[in-house]
């Protein structure tokens, strides 16, 4: 991936010292560990990798605090790049997903403001302590849900260590239960394997696959998947990716090339385009898999495809990055039906860039926005979103099934179509609250390695 893609390699002048180069400096030495010192570093390397670099203002005061500092160097549009310190721990950001495994929505009913939760993954504080989609919250550390609090209960979620909730289930059968508070403590949430199953409509066999991430190796799990799905004759296939906030690329270019089987190892999957030293970068499916993909083969993905003329998508504000190049990239090779919301509009990738310039002491790292991404019929640019082509939301009615449902709203709208048996009637009497998006800064992240 030519020269950006080799590792940052900082050459030490002085072993305690650095000299500053800004523009319109007098020539300074800074002492290693000083503000001055890390902001004159990031500087250089914003100037060299980041997509908008000719925007980066010039003679911002080096002293500023490190984050403060590199905040300040970065275009009115970014929304994404970030920067963190492995000794600063206020460096770094958590959310709902990341600290407790879960993340909610919420919904006005009959006068009264409800979290709902939207998922909950596997081995999760929240699993653990018997949280699952569907649930309706009251209150959130004990302060009752209201029109007028909600958001900034939502934002304290982020940023907690501990929470409790005060949970009540629904459903038309037998109406509200009695309320249950349940506390959380956060910790680390492992991988997740993709949720499966295989439906039945008439003469129509839908394979329903829900990826919550793309991870490393994911590939191997997805053959598997789809091995199950041509076993069982499936000849229609639902992506929900609505809680997919990206991963790896390699990843994503596994299931590409899973779903649409008129793709050849040499059809252009992807184009970054950045600054002017990053310049142009094509890339093909199996180039696409291989960059960080070294146990199952561009061959053995082809073997397991599926003869779909058409592929449904589930999506959301939570779909993004390389869930979102899914979407994109995919609609030159098979028709995509995407069914949902608008989705997040990371259309983005980078690789992070480390200050090594102290063995003993590591130093800040970057993950600026250093390419834009485009699909093979050269379209992008969809930092403000993809819409979907079916626009509907899973929140219209106050039960909410299970992902993998058939009752489930977003599948059972794709089932209607398939099928064309009519869809469930939506409940008109739930009115969904806009939430603030909680800090997500993941975007594709590239190998930086030789």
């Amino acid at each position: 991936m030519n020269h950006f893609k080799n590792k940052i390699i900082a050459i030490l002048i002085l072993p305690l010292f650095y000299i500053s180069c800004q523009k319109d400096d007098a020539l300074v030495i800074y002492s290693a560990g000083t503000n001055e010192y890390n902001n004159q570093w990031i500087y250089e390397q914003m100037r060299r990798y980041y997509y908008w670099n000719n925007e980066i203002p010039d003679n911002i005061d080096l002293s500023l605090l490190s984050n403060d500092y590199f905040s300040s160097l970065l275009f009115h549009q970014d929304r994404f790049s970030y920067a963190y310190h492995p000794s600063i721990p206020e460096s770094m950001t958590s959310t709902l997903r990341s600290s407790f495994g879960m993340d909610i929505g919420f919904i006005s009913y009959e006068g009264n403001v409800y979290g709902v939760i939207l998922y909950v993954l596997s081995g999760s504080p929240a699993q653990n302590n018997g949280l699952k989609r569907g649930q309706l919250i009251t209150a959130i550390n004990d302060i009752p849900i209201s029109q007028t609090n909600y958001n900034s209960l939502y934002e304290i979620t982020g940023k907690a260590d501990d929470l409790s909730f005060t949970i009540v289930e629904y459903t038309y059968e037998t109406g509200f239960s009695q309320s249950v508070t349940k506390g959380l403590t956060s910790y680390y949430t492992f991988l997740q394997a993709p949720l499966y199953n295989i439906l039945l409509t008439g003469n129509k066999r839908i394979g329903y696959l829900q990826v919550s991430h793309f991870d490393e190796g994911l590939a191997q799990s997805l053959l598997n998947i789809f091995n199950e799905f041509k076993s069982q004759n499936v000849n229609e296939v639902v992506l929900d990716l609505r809680y997919n906030g990206g991963g790896d690329v390699s990843s994503a270019a596994a299931l590409s090339i899973l779903l649409a089987p008129t793709i050849v190892e040499d059809d252009l999957f992807i184009t970054f385009k950045g600054n002017e030293n990053g310049g142009v970068i094509n890339q093909s499916f199996k180039e696409a898999l291989e960059m960080n993909e070294s146990v199952v083969s561009y061959y053995e993905l082809r073997q397991s495809s599926i003869p779909l003329n058409r592929v449904f998508i589930l999506c959301g504000n939570n779909t993004a990055s390389a869930s979102e190049i899914i979407i994109n990239n995919l609609k030159p090779y098979i028709s995509v039906i995407a069914i949902g919301e608008k989705t997040l509009g990371k259309d983005m990738a980078g690789f992070s860039i480390s200050d090594n310039r102290n063995e003993s002491q590591p130093g800040w790292i970057l993950y600026p926005v250093i390419y834009k991404l485009y699909n093979a019929n050269g379209e992008g640019d969809y930092s403000n979103g993809v819409l979907p082509d079916i626009e509907l939301n899973e929140l219209t009615d106050i039960q909410l099934f299970p992902l993998g449902d058939e009752n489930e709203v977003l599948l059972n709208k794709a089932i209607n179509i398939i099928s064309g048996n009519g869809g469930r009637e939506q409940n008109n009497t739930v009115k969904v609250l806009s939430k603030t998006v909680q800090d997500n800064r993941e975007f594709i992240i590239l190998p930086n390695s030789d």
